[in-house]
């Protein structure tokens, strides 16, 4: 199973981005589709996520600016970014949760300017 991000680049604050993760499977199979982050020194941290019921969970840092969705039909997971900071600055992954397998992108890198 292949994940490849697009959608990334550079933005002025307060900006929108979004980012799609496309399939090389059904994601219908995946459990749990997620987007997380990981910033120059840091750690890499959960964005978003969302279940194959459609539940989602969002880290409190971008509750309220960011939205997550699956499209089953096209075997793609969104990341609708909105109010971009520039602590939003990361190279962003996509995630795939099938029941013990793990699959994951090669990232997009995001760069918010202020």
């Amino acid at each position: 199973v292949q994940l490849v991000e697009s959608g990334g680049g550079l933005v002025q604050a307060g900006g929108s981005l979004r980012l799609s993760c496309a399939v090389s499977a059904s994601i219908f199979s995946m459990n749990v589709m997620g987007w997380y982050r990981q910033a120059p020194g840091k750690q890499l941290e959960m964005v978003a996520r969302i279940t194959k019921a459609g539940n989602t969970n969002y880290a409190d840092s971008v509750k309220g600016r960011f939205t997550i969705s699956r499209d089953n039909a096209k075997n793609t997971v969104y990341l609708q970014m909105t109010s971009l900071k520039s602590e939003d600055t990361a190279v962003y992954y996509c995630n795939g949760l099938e029941f013990t397998m793990n699959y994951w992108g090669q990232g997009t890198q995001v760069t918010v300017s202020s």
